[in-house]
Formats: structure tokens, sequence, C-alpha cells
């Protein structure tokens, strides 16, 4: 499973558990583009709860939760929160010696209560149609897309983020103006790996191998 397979099993699954945000977003959908099947790209870059769902699943279902990095250099690191060390002395920064291997959480940045707020652990696409809280605009994430480490920073961010998001509008344009999507019976047994690029995988039955069992149904055209 590849970044954007792994997005998009996310989002089917989070509009799956949530049909007013998918019926609001089949309507949105509809409204531009009537025969379900033709769209330019700018209209498609414009549809506010289109590029809501796609930010909010970006931000709680990373494809990649955990990064590895060395350092090339001796760095200091600044924290964005005060530390008490082992001494007993507040710290406000770190120093790092040079070849020293260290995790980068993308998913902890993403979630973190004291940036997004008490509902930071729930998929909401609305919190990307009203201005975002302070916190969120202060925060000093370095990623390359929307306050968000889901596409890295700096010289090692992804290349591709911005084809990544027109793949992801595409894919749901078109299979949520033409299908349904609802959750099956086997939903309770669905969980995801977050080790290497996260997917949804059934906890049962055995080998985990990636697979997200949802019950789709397509829409007639007079609907």
């Amino acid at each position: 499973m590849d970044t954007t397979s792994s997005a998009l099993s996310a989002s089917f699954h989070m509009l799956a558990k949530n049909q007013y945000a998918q019926n609001r977003l089949r309507e949105e959908l509809t409204i531009a583009s009537p025969d379900r099947s033709n769209i330019s790209y700018d209209e498609l870059s414009n549809l506010p709860f289109l590029d809501a769902v796609c930010r909010e699943t970006l931000r709680l279902f990373p494809p990649v939760s955990t990064v590895y990095r060395k350092t090339a250099t001796n760095a200091i690191l600044p924290l964005s929160t005060p530390i008490i060390g082992a001494d007993g002395t507040s710290l406000s920064e770190v120093a790092i010696p040079a070849d020293t291997s260290f995790i980068v959480s993308v998913l902890s940045s993403n979630r973190n209560p004291s940036i997004w707020g008490p509902d930071s652990y729930e998929w909401k696409p609305q919190r990307w149609l009203a201005p975002l809280p302070e916190t969120v605009k202060e925060a000093p994430i370095p990623g390359v897309y929307s306050h968000l480490m889901t596409f890295l920073g700096g010289g090692h961010a992804c290349l591709g983020f911005k084809f990544s998001q027109l793949e992801m509008k595409i894919v749901l344009f078109i299979l949520i103006s033409n299908f349904k999507f609802e959750l099956s019976e086997k939903d309770d047994d669905i969980i995801w790996q977050t080790t290497d690029i996260s997917a949804p995988c059934l906890k049962s039955g055995g080998k985990r191998t990636s697979q997200l069992p949802l019950r789709v149904t397509a829409i007639s055209p007079e609907h």
C-alpha cells in the first residue's frame, strides 16, 4: 500500500462512519458536476468541503506516522514547552550530538491536544471551514502543509505533496459521486497498523494483510 492509498482508505473509512459528512460531500460534488463525471482542475481544487475532508484525514491519519532521522552535525533542539531535567533544572532546549538517531512522531504532532484542542483525536472536517485556533497558527510546526507534519518539512519534505492531494480529490470525486459507502459487519474488527505505511487490516483471522471491508452501493442516476 502506498501513501496515497493509505490516505484514501482512511478517508473512505471515516466517511462510512460519518454519513452526514459523506452526504454533505456528495451534495457539494454533485452541484459542482451534475453529470458526476466531468470537472475541471480549478473547480475540483476550490471545493471547500472536499478540501476539508482531505486535510482532516491527512491530519488524523498521516500515511507515515513516524520518521527516522540522524543528526549530521551537533545540534541544539529547541523545546516548545520547557521540561524539568534529571537535576531539577528547567530546560528549554536539548543538545543532540552528531550521528544521533531519533524518531519524529508525525502522529503525535498532528494530534497534539495543546495545539488542536480537546477534540484533536476526532475526525472533524468542519474544523477547516472556520479560522483555525490561535494555538495552531502560533505552533512552531515546520511542515510544508497546513500546520501539519504529514508531508514533513525542510529540505526533506515530500516533493509530491500537491500531486498526492490532487490524486485524493480525483478519486474521492469519482467514487463518492457514484457510490455510497457504509460500514460492514466487520468494522469492529478493523485496526490501523502504523508501522511503515499506515494500513487498515483485520485483527482476527490469522496473518494480517491490508484490507478495509466496507459496504458499497451504486447510486442511481436520478439521485
